[in-house]
């Protein structure tokens, strides 16, 4: 499985980008918010959702791990897929994403192009309790480390609380030094 691309940008379309590693060009599908971002620029860095289909197998990248995590909540719910999930992180931030379920505003789901009535209310219900508004943004040190945490295997809220201890005892603005110190913690 792919989890992650970093290389040079060889082209940018809407909802895809061709990036170069070591002489391979991976065609990622991505958010329109992602595209925006990497428009003109010559290198990305990529965290990647690797589906395996019966014909093909298929990257979905986001520039946050935030991205990754909204995204990976969304296809798990019934009837949304990649192509729903894209089009809410298209018209809504993880953050904003999380607020608006935490607050089950069901028109603002609505909007996103794609998203049914039907569709919204699963959304909201599938994954009220699941996707909090944390409050984090991008280069955010907590959030960061947390998903760095998640992304190894540790659960959300075991990261979260042991970020969250590492940093009371250890003010800090370097998410290695936070990793390092909360791996020490849960390793023990």
């Amino acid at each position: 499985m792919i989890g992650r691309l970093e290389g040079r940008i060889l082209s940018v379309d809407p909802g895809r980008v061709i990036v170069d590693v070591g002489g391979v060009g991976y065609l990622v599908t991505t958010t329109l918010r992602a595209v925006h971002q990497l428009a003109g620029a010559e290198r990305a860095a990529l965290w990647v959702h690797t589906q395996v289909k019966d014909d093909s197998i298929e990257l979905y990248g986001f520039l946050q791990v935030a991205e990754l995590d909204a995204f990976k909540r969304l296809i798990a719910v019934a009837g949304v897929g990649p192509r729903i999930a894209l089009a809410v992180l298209s018209s809504l931030a993880p953050d904003e994403l999380a607020a608006v379920v935490h607050r089950g505003d069901l028109a603002r789901l609505t909007m996103t192009p794609g998203v049914g009535r039907k569709t919204a209310q699963r959304i909201l219900l599938e994954l009220k309790g699941r996707l909090e508004p944390t409050g984090t943004g991008p280069g955010d040190l907590r959030g960061d480390a947390a998903s760095a945490l998640v992304n190894l295997g540790y659960k959300e809220s075991q990261a979260m609380q042991v970020v969250e201890a590492v940093l009371a005892d250890n003010p800090t603005d370097d998410v290695g030094e936070v990793l390092r110190l909360a791996l020490q913690r849960l390793t023990r």
